[in-house]
């Protein structure tokens, strides 16, 4: 073989090696196993103390000193009390510890307060309890919730439970209703008590109010309580403080705290968050088994065991302080968030009716009676409406670096200072240099869409936890990585940068070019580290599959298909496979869910998705958002005068990534029981950036290429050639005869103008309210 054409093979196989190195890579990459918790000593008692109520701004070193005291000495965290109701009353609360999974107690919603906690407790004998009602919970959430929870699993889990008060014993119930040791209030022999089981529950009572002097005189008598709790308890003993629920409509983050051997100091995590400093309700009873060597129910319980990481402020007052900021960002992110996005909806379907009749008349028409052409500032108008609605959410993700919610205005500031962030950031992308290109503004959205997330993720997720653009924590769903609106804006900023850039280089590179572009992307969505987002990934998979089997150009043929869908399948079996080598704790969403199917309980799973699909579907309201960016495509962008499809013919790779955004966030929402929720997160950025693209093709459609040395074409008089004179004639002789004209041509001219120079976006334009072109202007 010669080396000519050796090196010949070598670039054919250049671009295939290179996107499967970054296929393998980003695999790998997913798999990356987080750092194990820090060893936690075993301990012989554990005590879990619940105060319904209790939030961090409850608790000072004056009104609640054991409170505070027992937070110095232990680990430290918020509580998200998150149960099968909403919202979470004490009874649920209680009942949701007890069953370690999302469980309810309250067959109602509450309307205003939460009603009082009652319960019906029998003791037939001075040692045990007895609840009459256990056994129709557990068939109610046996037969009609999804969850596959249990009430009474955690008592079931161990030999004996003590129980103390009406709430405790809602937690210590056995399923068929036995209560092993109960109290109805703290014994004088509480030590006694305490030390009779290796389990014991104590009831401190509620913390509830609407003024703060109502909450404090409550919050006083639990630390009174909890004081009683600290002197008796046993030795060697792990002592769990949680604030288990609501008290009202209004969701708030609670109070968390661990104390006993190897809690000192720090805070609390778990496997289920992720993120320091925050925890679930659900993981309290996989942490009490786990601090007494107890081994978990199998498949019945919904958390992890928690653990403890450095990290905590020395000072317990910044703490403390931190954590009620926590909570007071997550309540006003519920608030203004759906204010945001129902707004950014009816914002953007005006604007799309607004942009139809300048799409109707964007090209230059002749005829007999041309219509006239809409005004200059029209189109600059629209193209500034069209960059800023596209690159709204990516603003709202950076306004969220600002402390909004300490206004005492929250909704308002954030309004503002999402405002500035969103001319400053349309004023970027609309400088000279990139509006003189006719995608320019459309990569430069895309570009910031997905940097803006792209680097929020390699920070750690700060913008997108408790941001409007991101997820509360409140909603016990994701504590850490990308969210639903993050994972929809990154994926539509990534493979839409992915095609502009595949367009510009050589046709054969431009699948491998997607391939390493869009393994990046799969890579920072689906590391456990990074976006913790296993479905993301396999849907981001999928979305650069059809991509790259689309950026050549042409149909999506059978052969295409085949070739995208054996890729995507390869690299998700590939980590599927590896992700079920890991340990169960460790596992990612899809591992976990392949070993629910191995084991029999995977129809809870697909029954909970799909409800969860639903309700996301009905309430949301990027649901709306998704519709109406998509009636605006069909019956708009995608008819003869929409210009969509004169883009897409232009740039085929480009449209590759609009139809590899489609794949990829209707099938994320699927996996995430998010139903329409990414697409309309997609399409908020996607969808505007066509009808910014399909203005300017239309706007130069009728354009051609200036040749610099034609002076014809570019308007100028031709040159006359002028007789030269011969320095030997005779200057008084006659002149030469005039030759003879030649005869007319006998046939005509063709009646066909040459060809235009194919459009090409890597020359300077004409931008829409630019005066006409000048002699020697290269026009696309």
């Amino acid at each position: 073989m010669t080396r000519t054409t050796m090196g010949g093979a070598l670039l054919r196989i250049a671009p295939v090696a290179a996107a499967t190195a970054v296929a393998i890579a980003s695999v790998f990459g997913l798999l990356m196993a987080p750092t194990p918790g820090v060893s936690r000593e075993r301990a012989d008692y554990v005590v879990i103390a619940g105060a319904p109520g209790l939030r961090w701004d409850d608790v000072d070193p004056v009104n609640t000193p054991t409170l505070w005291t027992v937070a110095q000495r232990g680990a430290m965290g918020a509580l998200s009390v998150r149960s099968a109701q909403r919202p979470t009353c004490p009874a649920d609360g209680w009942v949701t510890l007890g069953a370690g999974n999302y469980a309810m107690r309250n067959m109602a919603p509450a309307v205003g307060e939460c009603p009082p906690l009652a319960v019906t407790v029998e003791t037939p004998d001075r040692i045990g309890a007895k609840l009459p009602d256990q056994q129709d919970l557990v068939l109610y959430h046996q037969d009609q919730l999804p969850w596959g929870s249990v009430p009474g699993a955690l008592a079931e889990s161990v030999r004996c439970t003590a129980a103390i008060g009406p709430g405790a014993a809602i937690a210590a119930a056995h399923p068929f209703g036995r209560v092993d040791k109960y109290a109805a209030v703290p014994p004088p022999d509480l030590a006694g008590l305490l030390a009779s089981c290796r389990l014991g529950i104590v009831d401190l009572g509620i913390v509830s109010g609407t003024t703060p002097a109502t909450r404090k005189v409550a919050a006083a008598r639990v630390d009174r309580g909890l004081a009683q709790v600290l002197a008796a308890r046993p030795e060697r003993s792990l002592l769990l403080v949680a604030g288990l629920s609501d008290t009202d409509q209004t969701s708030r983050l609670h109070v968390a705290i661990a104390d006993g051997p190897g809690w000192s100091g720090g805070w609390l995590t778990s496997a289920s968050t992720g993120r320091p400093g925050y925890l679930p309700l659900v993981d309290l009873a996989p942490t009490a088994l786990a601090a007494l060597d107890e081994p978990a129910p199998q498949r019945l319980f919904a958390g992890h065991p928690a653990d403890r990481t450095e990290g905590r402020p020395a000072d317990l007052a910044a703490a403390v302080g931190r954590l009620s900021d926590a909570d007071t960002e997550a309540g006003a992110q519920r608030r203004v968030s759906a204010q945001f996005f129902a707004g950014l909806a009816g914002v953007q379907a005006l604007l799309f009716v607004a942009v139809i009749p300048l799409l109707r008349r964007a090209r230059r028409h002749g005829g007999p009676m041309p219509y006239r052409r809409p005004p200059r500032y029209l189109f600059l108008a629209a193209e500034i409406a069209l960059t800023a609605a596209a690159l709204a959410i990516p603003a709202a993700l950076l306004a969220d670096g600002i402390p909004w919610w300490r206004s005492g205005r929250p909704g308002l500031v954030f309004l503002a200072v999402s405002m500035v962030a969103l001319a400053v950031a349309t004023a970027a992308v609309l400088v000279r240099p990139l509006r003189r290109r006719t995608l320019g503004p459309f990569i430069g959205v895309a570009v910031a869409a997905a940097a803006i997330v792209g680097l929020d993720l390699l920070t750690g997720a700060r913008l997108q936890l408790n941001g409007v653009a991101g997820y509360s924590a409140l909603e016990g769903g994701r504590y850490a990585g990308v969210g639903t609106v993050g994972l929809g804006t990154f994926l539509a900023g990534l493979l839409l940068t992915a095609g502009y850039a595949a367009q510009r280089v050589p046709r054969r590179w431009r699948p491998p070019l997607i391939a390493v572009l869009g393994g990046i992307g799969v890579l920072l969505v689906g590391s456990p580290y990074l976006g913790a987002d296993a479905g993301g990934a396999v849907a981001l998979t999928a979305g650069v599959c059809i991509a790259a089997a689309l950026a050549t150009g042409g149909w999506l043929t059978f052969v295409r298909l085949a070739w995208a869908m054996l890729a995507g399948l390869a690299v998700t079996t590939g980590f599927a496979l590896l992700d079920l080598r890991r340990p169960e704790e460790q596992r990612g969403s899809l591992g976990r869910f392949l070993t629910q199917l191995g084991d029999g309980s995977g129809g809870p799973v697909v029954h909970r998705t799909g409800a969860a699909n639903v309700v996301a579907f009905a309430t949301s309201p990027l649901t709306l958002l998704a519709i109406s960016s998509a009636l605006f495509v069909w019956f708009a962008l995608l008819r003869n005068w929409g210009g969509l499809k004169r883009l897409f013919g232009l740039y085929p790779a480009v449209r590759a990534g609009f139809a590899g955004v489609a794949v990829a966030s209707v099938i994320a929402g699927l996996f995430n029981e998010a139903a329409l929720n990414v697409a309309g997160a997609a399409a908020a950025t996607v969808v505007p950036l066509a009808a910014l693209g399909a203005l300017q093709v239309l706007g130069h459609a009728d354009d051609r290429t200036v040749a610099l040395d034609d002076p014809l074409a570019a308007g100028q008089p031709a040159p006359v050639d002028e007789p030269t004179a011969d320095p030997t004639a005779d200057p008084t002789a006659d002149p030469a005869p005039e030759p003879a004209a030649k005869p007319a041509p006998t046939t005509d001219p063709p009646a066909t103008s040459p060809p235009a120079m194919p459009y090409r976006d890597d020359l300077p334009h004409r931008a829409a309210s630019a005066p006409p072109a000048t002699a020697g202007e290269v026009l696309p």
